[in-house]
């Protein structure tokens, strides 16, 4: 192999982009290095995995090693890429045989994210876990679940996850312990909410800290209220406005420690959010943008020749402002990596920008968010902020099932363009975000976004969608303002 097509990360930018390159030229050879044991896998069912709603962590992959193997893609495993020599375009790897190098045509640095710890001391105690990984998963399962209540027997009464590449000492070092009975979790976005349902399910004492003063402060202050109240609601003990310094223990976790009061609990989960794995970079001439992921074109392009970047370590371009940013999420990822391939196999191909489009359920409310809602940053971007609340009926009031949806939209005053949105209720709330979103995509002001032409039918919507209720009120103070 002289031109190789390698792919440092198989999850999901390295491998949509492996995969879209090889069916679109076969005859490229394709090498996919892997640190880990785990490739391609869901991570945004891991809470869902944890709650019991995913019998399997079998069930989390999208393709197993073989799966790839069949696809002609030679996929390394438990391989780390340790540098990059952009000038003789070749890559240091450590293997499971020692250090070796290997020459590519093209690279693509698809190396995700990590999550963050740091600066929580105690971290690293038994019963502190982040959600970052299957294995953190499998065993965080492991120990809410009674010895012997699921799984695959290892042969001394120990229950482990039916895959077979699970770290399965850790997995049955919890599964041996008794299952706690409280827990606490250290922040409030989307691992934090999605974790106080998934322990819930567990019937414990759950205990939520967050620094800022609401939840989901990205989605807004609407939504942030709302899913507070629904959380407490749920017998979670919501604590905005507080800043853990330590969880404490000497061996296991057995309490949270703010600045006021000590918390006793069986299990903590660290969820303040996730950092860019950029760092094998850092010795090469491929630029790094301000948010310390990589800097790449509208292709994936970095500063380097034949070097691309995409997923959760890189960075695009924001369909609102234009400016590159940092977003990391999974369609992201997928969208971007087989873009990537595309243009490997020699079709150019965008990567697409991205608006932050996100989705998360907490209980049974839906959140939506899009675009830019903070007006703080909206300034910052250069636009003069103005923002509305209305609630209205997901259906016809007459018909069974409709509920009350919130919907909050920020537009530019001077232009009337949509800057964001963001939308929480109970019945199909959160889908409505992707009527934001596309407007966002095509650049609409709020006049225009009021006139599109939704569908209606009473089971589905009421005549005016809650977004078009949402837009016809923000015009109505934009009008006022000229």
């Amino acid at each position: 192999m002289t031109d190789p097509f390698v792919v440092i990360g198989g999850d999901a930018a390295g491998l949509s982009a492996a995969s879209k390159l090889k069916r679109e030229r076969p005859d490229r050879d394709v090498i996919v290095f892997e640190k880990g044991s785990w490739v391609s896998y869901a991570q945004c069912g891991m809470p869902y995995y944890v709650k019991g709603e995913i019998g399997s962590l079998r069930d989390l992959l999208s393709l197993t090693p073989e799966e790839i193997a069949d696809r002609g893609i030679d996929l390394r495993r438990r391989h780390e890429v340790v540098a990059v020599n952009v000038a003789d375009r070749t890559v240091s790897v450590e293997g499971e045989s020692g250090r070796f190098e290997r020459s590519y045509g093209d690279l693509l640095v698809a190396t995700g994210a990590h999550a963050v710890a740091d600066p929580i001391a105690g971290a690293d105690l038994t019963g502190a876990f982040t959600m970052h990984s299957m294995d953190a998963a499998a065993a965080l399962r492991a120990f809410l679940t009674p010895p012997g209540d699921g799984g695959v027997d290892s042969g001394d009464g120990v229950t482990a996850p039916d895959v077979e590449y699970v770290d399965a000492e850790r997995v049955e070092r919890y599964a041996a312990m008794e299952p706690p009975t409280s827990a606490a979790i250290v922040g409030g976005g989307y691992v934090g909410v999605e974790m106080a349902e998934a322990f819930g399910a567990h019937d414990l004492d759950v205990h939520l800290f967050q620094r800022p003063d609401r939840l989901l402060p990205e989605f807004g202050e609407a939504v942030g209220e709302t899913v507070a109240a629904t959380l407490a609601d749920h017998g979670v003990d919501v604590r905005t406005g507080t800043e853990v310094e330590r969880l404490a223990g000497t061996d296991r976790v057995t309490a949270v420690v703010t600045a006021d009061e000590r918390v006793p609990v069986d299990l903590a989960l660290i969820g303040i959010g996730v950092r860019p794995n950029a760092g094998i970079v850092d010795d090469t001439p491929i630029e790094r943008g301000a948010s310390g992921a990589i800097a790449t074109d509208e292709y994936g392009r970095t500063t380097a020749d034949r070097v691309f970047a995409a997923g959760d370590c890189a960075e695009a371009r924001h369909t609102v402002t234009g400016e590159s940013d940092w977003v990391p999420l999974g369609l992201t990822a997928n969208r971007a990596g087989r873009a990537v391939g595309q243009t490997v196999a020699g079709t150019p191909t965008p990567v697409g920008e991205i608006a932050g489009t996100a989705a998360v359920k907490a209980f049974e409310q839906e959140c939506g968010r899009t675009g830019i809602i903070d007006h703080g940053r909206a300034r910052a971007a250069g636009f003069d902020p103005v923002s509305e609340t209305v609630t209205a009926g997901s259906r016809s009031g007459y018909y069974p099932g409709a509920a009350e949806t919130t919907v909050t939209l920020t537009a530019d005053r001077e232009t009337g363009r949509l800057l964001g949105g963001s939308i929480v209720g109970t019945d199909r709330a959160a889908i409505r975000i992707d009527t934001l979103a596309t407007a966002l995509e095509s650049d609409r002001t709020v006049p225009e976004l009021e006139r599109l032409d939704l569908a209606y039918a009473p089971p589905f919507s009421p005549v005016w969608d809650p977004v078009l209720v949402a837009a016809k009120v923000l015009n109505g103070r934009l009008s006022d303002a000229e």
